[in-house]
């Protein structure tokens, strides 16, 4: 070993020692470690703890120890300065509760400073002030439009009666699901086929009057028709094909069109064209202002044509059949180019036809609320009401009634649809649109409730039955109720189970 490397040995030995020497020294901090806390705990007296917590003041030169973190160690507390702080805040509020106000005082210097004198604030039994003279609530339309609203939102629900207003008799009414035998006119009179006679009961006066009456024997009234505007004409279809125009004030025949093979069961009109479906199979439409009636032919169903309805708007036909078809025709085949020709225009395809029904389609209605909008209903085998899109042939909405459908009638004042119904209940239901949720069943009559009609105002539905009775119900109820005209002392009336009953022949 060199000198030099000996005198760097020895070097590295001096270093080393004095880091071991560092090393062993005691660590000097300010806080105290737990272990001499709690050692210095045990070794204090109870005695001398207790005289701490008695109160007395501290010696201020003693510090309050400082830690770097909250640790909940009672050893390290000191209770006897925080108890004496404690006493020091309590004494400081009571001297100042000593000298505040009393109650009394201080609501009279409330009351002075707001300048209300003897008047309280929140008084339950007196009204609020008066605004100042010729104050005007900038919000007066707001609250007036909310009020309106909160009217229509809480309008009660109207009450629909459970027993008919009137009872009618009608003798020999036929029972025959085809045929169309009622129908109230715009003049308020109601007219009914009655085996071979057509009568008119005036639903103002209680009046009734023989229109017609069949000649052969073995013929019968099948359907009858007012015109839409007016009501001074009707319409009647007879078992011998034919098809006769009266005028309802002078009760006189006015002329007899023809064009079917067998009997006319089913009418509409479309302003001056009267549309006449029969058992032959095909619909005829009926120009009544010219000699040459006959403008147009549709053929697209198979067996008897016991439904039709124009749309309002006059633009389509819709026809249902024994076939179990619905048919949506277009008005232009009973327009001005069909008058035009010399024979009739003839239509075999309709602009849609619907197969979803699984018996015959007699009940036809169109929606007054909504454009385009049809609903039909089905019989025995069926047994469903439809909602229909006329413009594309969509089903809207589908409801299984129990029963067999007999007729149709729409709401003109809610959005609403009534049917009446054969077997087995031979009820009338009123339902929701466009819910289809039914509202309420209306029972009285005995047997199948073949036809239905509506008065001129909307309100009134009479029913007719295979039981030979009309029955008049209230079951809609007009946005501006019209009061109604009185009727004739006159007129015959009699008393069944609290029910006005007459007899209509």
């Amino acid at each position: 070993m060199t000198h030099g490397t000996a005198h760097n040995f020895v070097q590295e030995q001096i270093e080393l020692d004095e880091c071991l020497n560092n090393f062993c020294e005691e660590v000097n901090s300010s806080v105290e470690p737990r272990w001499k806390r709690k050692a210095l705990a045990a070794r204090t007296p109870k005695s001398s703890r207790k005289r701490n917590r008695s109160g007395k003041t501290p010696s201020k030169g003693k510090s309050t120890p400082q830690h770097d973190r909250f640790i909940p160690n009672r050893g390290a507390m000191d209770l006897a300065n925080a108890h004496f702080n404690l006493m020091k805040e309590n004494s400081s509020s009571a001297s100042n509760q000593s000298e505040s106000p009393t109650r009394a005082e201080f609501n009279k210097a409330l009351a002075s400073s707001m300048g209300a004198g003897d008047s309280r604030v929140l008084a339950f039994k007196k009204k609020a002030p008066a605004p100042p003279e010729g104050y005007e609530n900038s919000l007066k339309v707001l609250y007036t439009q909310n009020k309106e609203k909160m009217s229509r939102a809480q309008k009660p629900v109207r009450h629909i009666p459970s027993a008919p207003e009137r009872i009618l008799d009608a003798p020999d009414l036929l029972d025959d699901y085809y045929l169309n035998l009622v129908d109230w006119g715009a003049s308020n009179m109601l007219a009914v086929a009655l085996g071979q006679t057509v009568y008119l009961w005036n639903a103002e006066t209680g009046g009734i009057e023989e229109l017609c009456q069949c000649e052969a024997e073995d013929d019968y009234i099948t359907s009858v028709k007012f015109v839409q505007e007016g009501g001074g004409y009707l319409a009647v279809g007879t078992n011998f094909s034919e098809t006769k125009l009266f005028d309802v004030e002078t009760c006189k025949l006015l002329r007899n069109m023809d064009g079917h093979s067998s009997r006319v069961s089913s009418l509409s009109w479309n302003q001056h064209v009267l549309s006449s479906g029969s058992r032959d199979s095909i619909i005829v439409h009926h120009d009544v202002r010219v000699a040459n009636h006959k403008v147009g032919v549709l053929e697209g169903h198979v067996q008897e044509v016991c439904g039709l309805a124009w749309s309002p708007d006059g633009q389509t036909l819709a026809s249902g059949g024994n076939d179990n078809l619905l048919c949506l025709w277009d008005a232009r085949f009973a327009g001005e180019g069909a008058r035009s020709q010399q024979t009739a225009n003839v239509v075999q395809t309709p602009r849609l036809k619907i197969t979803d029904h699984l018996a015959a389609v007699k009940a036809l209605a169109w929606c007054p609320h909504q454009r385009n909008v049809l609903a039909s209903g089905g019989g025995t085998a069926d047994r469903t009401i439809k909602i229909w899109n006329a413009a594309n042939g969509a089903n809207l909405h589908s409801v299984d009634t129990g029963s067999q459908v007999c007729s149709l009638i729409w709401n003109p004042h809610e959005k609403e649809l009534l049917s009446s119904h054969g077997f087995s209940e031979n009820q009338l239901s009123l339902w929701k649109f466009p819910s289809m949720a039914r509202v309420k069943d209306l029972r009285s009559h005995s047997a199948r409730v073949l036809h239905m009609a509506m008065s001129p105002d909307g309100t009134t539905v009479c029913s007719a039955a295979a039981d030979e009775t009309l029955r008049f119900w209230k079951v809609f109820e007009a946005a501006n109720p019209v009061k109604r005209t009185k009727r004739v002392k006159g007129a015959a009336t009699a008393s069944r189970q609290g029910l006005a009953r007459m007899s209509i022949r």
